[in-house]
């Protein structure tokens, strides 16, 4: 069992374009990039092109000789794989190269557990570190695997690696305990939210597409702030006040990437919960980006993943001080809502045109009706007034109740759904 690599650490990193993928150029530069945020020191970048992977080396031997010779020319410790390893090709590899070998899930992961600051974000990576290690224990003991026969000379009746398993799932086990009690306490803030009506919009988009330095703008929060892929981990929640309409709450969710590790989206489901529940999403783009449109695609994937693709959403192009474009709002050519703002978060320009937007749509998913509700409908009217839904309310003289009632367009259907509710009662 190998520990994870130490920042500074002397790196190769190895890169191969598979004839099965459409070449992207951009793939190697954000791997770079990867590997730099994890504070490893690169000494070399091996490229090459298969047709397939390799099942044992995943490279050829041809190209694993050339790997093994820089390995000695640079002392390297480490070699980086840009491409996802299986246990017996990560343990070949070690054998052949005589250093450590990391993949580039177990890349992402450590870049994880350098970011991670929250209690629920340290749990949260190690549940996804410990589900990517299960599976890396294939064979890790073979001196042991086999007990010995004779008399006096049988095992205990467990393997090293049998207990090295139960130990890893006890623990497994112990940090999903943990985790269901922050959720509760999550699931807990979300009702409460819900009740007062406050809407959420969540922030999202690739990493390093600056939603932290829009976060900040917009808040005066002091999230941290770098030009590295996953500079900030832990969601974050501020208020966010409008000038003609009422304060929100904005959240600051993790940044994907190309190929996010299943592990990653398994163990932080509590976390992009804020963004399956999110009333409005603001899908932060690089404008500056050559391959935005690919990272655009990779973002949508990710939310059809966790179920949030359904939510209203509000595409916003940052960093058009890069990019050279103007500051603008983009509407709907037959409804005329807004659908993209183009602005920088870094100079606050077009930053008017995004809270302009944000209010026009906050505003349209709003219900305002006024009910005429019998006396039978107490339940309603309860219901009505823990959302704090309710505006005005009076008795008429058939001592039915009156009332004015402003609230979200989710809320209200939701009431209709669950309540007895019939036309008539809509004045």
């Amino acid at each position: 069992m190998l520990e994870r690599p130490r920042g500074g650490e002397r790196t190769l990193l190895v890169h191969l374009d598979m004839a099965t993928q459409e070449t992207d150029e951009s793939a190697l530069a954000e791997f770079q990039d990867l590997a730099r945020s994890s504070g490893a020191r690169i000494l070399a970048t091996v490229t090459g092109r298969r047709e397939r992977p390799d099942p044992r080396y995943f490279v050829g031997s041809g190209k694993v000789q050339e790997i093994q010779a820089l390995v000695v020319e640079h002392q390297a410790a480490l070699v980086i794989f840009g491409h996802d390893l299986s246990p017996s090709q990560e343990r070949n590899l070690e054998q052949a190269l005589q250093c450590r070998v990391l993949d580039r899930t177990g890349l992402i992961l450590d870049i994880f557990a350098q970011r991670a600051r929250s209690h629920e974000g340290k749990l949260q990576v190690e549940l996804a570190q410990l589900r990517h290690l299960s599976t890396r224990l294939v064979r890790g003991w073979t001196h042991l695997e086999r007990q010995k026969g004779g008399i006096g000379l049988r095992g205990p009746g467990e393997t090293q690696l049998e207990t090295d398993r139960r130990l890893l799932n006890e623990r497994i086990k112990q940090i999903r305990r943990r985790l269901q009690r922050v959720d509760r306490q999550r699931n807990q803030g979300r009702s409460t939210r819900s009740k007062s009506a406050t809407r959420t919009v969540s922030l999202v988009g690739y990493t390093n597409a600056g939603k932290s330095t829009l976060f900040n703008h917009l808040t005066t929060a002091e999230v941290y702030v770098a030009d590295q892929l996953f500079a900030t981990l832990d969601p974050t929640l501020r208020r966010l006040t409008l000038p003609h309409a009422d304060a929100v709450v904005l959240a600051d969710t993790v940044g994907f990437i190309s190929h996010l590790p299943h592990e990653l989206v398994a163990a932080f489901r509590s976390t992009l919960q804020e963004t399956v529940e999110a009333d409005l999403l603001l899908h932060v783009i690089d404008a500056s980006d050559p391959v935005r449109d690919r990272h655009i695609t990779q973002v949508e994937q990710v939310l059809t993943r966790i179920g949030a693709d359904s939510v209203a959403c509000i595409r916003v192009f940052n960093k058009i001080d890069c990019s050279g474009d103007d500051p603008r709002l983009e509407r709907d050519v037959h409804t005329g809502e807004p659908q993209a703002v183009w602005l920088s978060a870094r100079t606050g320009q077009g930053v008017n045109l995004l809270l302009q937007a944000v209010e026009e749509t906050i505003a349209e998913d709003m219900v305002h009706v006024h009910l005429r509700l019998p006396s039978v409908a107490s339940r309603l009217r309860s219901r009505l007034f823990d959302l704090q839904a309710v505006v005005d309310e009076r008795m008429d003289e058939q001592g039915d109740w009156l009332i004015e009632v402003y609230t979200s367009r989710r809320n209200f259907e939701r009431l209709r759904q669950n309540e007895t509710f019939p036309a008539e009662w809509l004045m």
